[in-house]
């Protein structure tokens, strides 16, 4: 009986999670409906489920158009314990200028265990990957799948990182293996680059162009990076400059004016 409760309750915690991750810079408000249809659940314990999300002051509801809003609690909660600039809004701010300046979709990725996870996935109006990816904030793959994972994985220790893509190697499925000699060697050379080129992954014939964002010792690594289509002619080095720069200005707080940025959209 134990089992079931624990299954039911992690249950729980994911559908929370779900609802949370439902709302982006495209959806600030949603239904029961939004839900049910996005996740196939339910509608009685959906109903549920945000019932009990206003009553912890998670959601606000409007009672005339009966949609959901998240609360300040909902993005101040564990925020205290953040990055500096994960805590002050700098790094959704840098987020959206990327997006603004290149018209590309911006991606920041954590390391989850044995996966990249997209903590933030912000669409462009330009050149990226369609529908019919995985890419969206919450979705995780293998850290070898992506330039963004492999990156992560170049931020530790030779003799853990090593184990780790022998690891990945071992439990991929076989039209997934890759060469080992040659993961590490990749990985080193992202590491020494400090930022990696290459599949976006997430089930997309995507490019990724990402970079390493600054921690403080003991913080875990996340790295941030634009995503665009293959048949576009687009020059990942100037991108790399952007990202450098941007995120450079990002840590020392100052803005300054929009850096004007032309993404090269003619097809290849």
């Amino acid at each position: 009986m134990a089992t079931v409760l624990d299954g039911n309750k992690a249950k729980t915690a994911r559908r929370v999670i779900e609802v949370l991750e439902f709302f982006d810079d495209q959806r600030r408000e949603v239904t029961v409906m939004d839900i049910v249809r996005r996740y196939n659940r339910p509608q009685s314990s959906t109903s549920e489920l945000l019932a009990s999300l206003v009553e912890l002051g998670l959601l606000y509801k409007d009672p005339g158009s009966r949609s959901y809003t998240l609360t300040p609690r909902a993005a101040i909660l564990g925020s205290i314990t953040q990055p500096q600039m994960v805590r002050d809004g700098r790094l959704a701010t840098l987020i959206d200028r990327l997006v603004a300046q290149t018209g590309l979709g911006v991606v920041l990725l954590g390391m989850v265990g044995l996966n990249a996870q997209v903590f933030r996935w912000s669409p462009g109006s330009k050149f990226s990957p369609g529908a019919d990816t995985s890419l969206c904030s919450g979705a995780q793959e293998p850290l070898f799948e992506s330039a963004g994972g492999r990156l992560l994985l170049s931020t530790l220790r030779a003799d853990r990182r090593d184990g780790l893509i022998r690891r990945l190697n071992a439990e991929a499925a076989e039209d997934r293996k890759f060469s080992y000699a040659e993961m590490v060697r990749q990985v080193a050379e992202h590491g020494h680059d400090a930022h990696a080129v290459g599949p976006a992954g997430f089930d997309s014939d995507a490019q990724m162009v990402s970079v390493l964002l600054p921690v403080a010792p003991g913080e875990q690594p996340m790295a941030i990076g634009f995503v665009f289509q293959t048949n576009h002619e687009i020059d990942p080095q100037a991108l790399i400059g952007l990202l450098d720069r941007s995120v450079q200005r990002c840590i020392r707080g100052s803005e300054g004016p929009m850096e004007p940025f032309e993404v090269v959209s003619s097809a290849a």
